[in-house]
């Protein structure tokens, strides 16, 4: 080959060679830009990932915190709605049989309800003014002498054991009450939940009102704002919520009617003044489940032992078998209430078992209190319903709804 072409050749090699690198570092670079960028832009994703969070998580927070801060206008509307629930029935009948209208219907209806409420509160006036001439009798010298000895032979007792009751009085703020301190705070405890009752029932009659008065409008307004892919589900979860709250609230009724029937049988059969009133009080305390009751019977002894207080009678040999008696009676009573009565008329206004019911009022009362006692089974009640209709395949939801 003549050394010309040999020339041209080698050059013609090193410019391809150069050719390629050229290509490949260009090739590097658009690689390193290109990922450079996304790299950058993935950056900003996750830094509006992050902040996007902290607002959904700062915006639940407030709407938790705005909740808590109202719950108690929340229990009014609650109690306001089972109200309306329970009273709309009388005002389809004052405006059906009685020709009524609507507005005259509802306000005759919270007249009566007020009325009934008056009444019940002027049975318990003669209860209040017996109890406080029979504690206006008691020895008060007498019943702090007894307790001064009783409390210093418990304290003998115990040092004999190596029990400092002094020290246990101190660190658990007892000191209070051995000299009577807390009677004050007491007082002013009961004056200040009889106003909060008082704001309460008027908030709850006014809501009432508008919720009766305007019910068609309240009804058509929410069948506006609902989507019409999910309108028909959600009616028909008000509708069947509608119809087994209303049953349980009969329900309830019936049960504490049948309550105050046999307390009332108890306490005529022992002799208890004011048998009525006490019989209704006591009643009344079972809407609470399972911790109502107790409270009733305790509240019951109390109330039979002070209404035994300037009648003579001795305290050893007639009130306090007389208590016991009665308290047994009461027993009896939520035995039959237990097993009998409950059962029926919840499992066929609920349609859950009677293990169901205990479990959700146990673990309601452990997380919100007597307020989640009392609620607990309608709401769960209403909540079984809305996943029927909603998640109807679900395997938990059919176990758990199989018998509505």
């Amino acid at each position: 080959m003549p050394l010309e072409d040999q020339d041209f050749h080698l050059l013609n090699h090193k410019s391809n060679e150069t050719f390629e690198l050229i290509n490949k570092t260009h090739h590097y670079m658009v690689s390193f830009f290109y990922f450079s960028k996304k790299e950058i832009m993935t950056s900003k994703e996750l830094s509006l990932g992050i902040v996007r969070a902290v607002g959904i998580i700062a915006a639940i927070s407030l709407l938790l915190f705005f909740l808590y801060k109202i719950t108690t206008v929340i229990v009014y509307c609650i109690v306001s709605v089972v109200f309306t629930l329970l009273l709309y029935p009388f005002v389809l009948f004052l405006r059906r049989k009685l020709k009524f209208r609507n507005t005259l219907a509802v306000v005759t209806t919270l007249i009566l309800v007020i009325l009934l409420i008056s009444g019940i509160i002027l049975l318990f006036v003669p209860l209040i003014v017996s109890q406080g001439e029979n504690l206006s009798l008691l020895d008060i010298n007498s019943l702090e002498n007894n307790y001064n000895q009783l409390l210093s032979d418990v304290t003998l007792y115990l040092n004999s054991h190596n029990i400092d009751l002094q020290q246990i009085a101190k660190s658990s703020n007892l000191t209070s009450f051995s000299n009577f301190e807390f009677i004050p705070n007491f007082l002013n405890n009961i004056v200040s939940t009889i106003g909060n009752i008082g704001m309460g029932l008027a908030s709850v009659l006014f809501i009432s009102f508008f919720l009766l008065k305007e019910r068609i409008a309240f009804a058509t307004a929410f069948k506006n704002v609902l989507p019409l892919d999910q309108k028909e589900k959600v009616l028909n979860s008000v509708e069947k919520i509608n119809e087994m709250l209303s049953r349980y609230f009969l329900g309830l009724l019936l049960q504490l009617f049948i309550i105050l029937v046999l307390y009332f049988i108890v306490f005529l059969i022992f002799g208890v003044d004011n048998a009525l009133i006490i019989a209704l009080l006591c009643a009344v305390f079972n809407i609470v489940p399972y911790v109502g009751p107790i409270i009733a019977t305790f509240v019951a002894g109390i109330l039979i032992m002070i209404s035994s207080i300037g009648t003579g009678a001795d305290f050893a040999s007639e009130t306090l078998p007389t208590t016991i008696y009665v308290l047994i009676g009461m027993f009896i009573v939520q035995l039959i209430d237990n097993n009998v009565s409950s059962p029926l008329i919840f499992s066929k206004s609920t349609n859950s078992h009677p293990l169901e019911i205990f479990l959700v009022i146990l673990i309601a009362g452990i997380l919100f209190g007597i307020t989640g006692m009392i609620i607990a089974v309608p709401f769960y009640t209403s909540l079984k319903v809305i996943g029927k209709e909603f998640l109807p395949e679900n395997r938990i939801i059919k176990a758990l709804t199989k018998n509505l």
